[in-house]
């Protein structure tokens, strides 16, 4: 796929060389903004909505104005999918920050955000998707208001940094022997049949695959519990998954020296991520 690389801003559409901010951005120098990543497959959008509705939730918890309309920015969307002639799969970046003004803790006087979205291509992680992942643990020292997705992330980029170092594919936070959930992902443990998964307070963000992954349940006749396991649960667990929207549905099959089950995608596992396959339009891959 050539993707050709234009961007959206608050302003106009432009080449990706063309779009530049000043040095005083307050997302640069505060985190002060918002951000999504929406699935692109085979050329076309998945779960957009939804994204920009959690964009909005965000945007609202910051008192952040967003610069267009939902009914606007979505047809803006559409029309950046089309200028750049996607046709394969991609993600879909979307920022928002507060906008560009002298530096100064305090909210500007004037309400004049910032925003940019970018599409670039990513192929799935189908050998991630069809053997399963290892992760580690480590501490969850994140700020309180994790359900807001905003660029507030160097915990999550050193947990994830530790995990690459440590040759495992995800980070797993816990709190107090909690377990809260990825560095970028959700995290959910099987145990007796039933999917555990921590719930959607302020201590996680409420994953769009994971709202999803609740509704196959619910279609598949499949228990699921928002409750917190703890770091003790792991050794029971018959299964072990993460989900996000640029990993879809992953099995976990070791955390830590744990080995998860047989140490082998599960049963669960595999019939969520046919749901989720079904639902994107994708084919089913074999052995779900």
């Amino acid at each position: 796929m050539t993707l050709k690389p234009y961007v959206l801003t608050e302003k106009q559409f432009l080449p990706y060389h063309e779009v530049t901010y000043p040095m005083e951005e307050r997302g640069l120098q505060f985190g002060d903004g918002i951000y999504e990543v929406t699935r692109i497959y085979q050329g076309m959008y998945f779960l957009l909505e939804e994204h920009i509705d959690r964009l909005y939730r965000s945007a609202a918890s910051i008192r952040l104005s967003v610069p267009f309309d939902k009914d606007v920015l979505m047809e803006k969307l559409e029309q950046l999918r089309e200028m750049n002639d996607v046709k394969e799969d991609a993600i879909l970046y979307l920022q928002v920050t507060r906008g560009s003004f002298p530096r100064n803790h305090a909210f500007p006087t004037e309400n004049r955000s910032n925003l940019y979205a970018y599409i670039r291509e990513m192929p799935r992680k189908i050998n991630e998707i069809e053997q399963g992942v290892r992760a580690i643990l480590t501490k969850d020292v994140r700020w309180e208001y994790c359900y807001i997705k905003s660029l507030n992330l160097l915990p999550n980029v050193l947990a994830k940094q530790e995990a690459v170092e440590r040759r495992a594919f995800e980070a797993i936070f816990h709190r107090d022997g909690i377990i809260t959930e990825g560095s970028s992902s959700n995290i959910f443990l099987v145990k007796d049949g039933n999917i555990y998964t921590h719930p959607a307070t302020e201590r996680i963000l409420n994953g769009i695959v994971r709202m999803k992954v609740k509704q196959f349940c619910s279609a598949l006749g499949i228990p699921f519990v928002e409750e917190a396991f703890s770091i003790n649960d792991i050794a029971e667990a018959e299964e072990m998954f993460l989900t996000s929207t640029t990993s879809s549905i992953i099995p976990i099959i070791q955390v830590e020296d744990q080995i998860i089950g047989d140490g082998k995608p599960g049963e669960l596992t595999r019939k969520l991520q046919a749901a989720y396959e079904k639902a994107a339009g994708l084919a089913v891959k074999s052995g779900k």
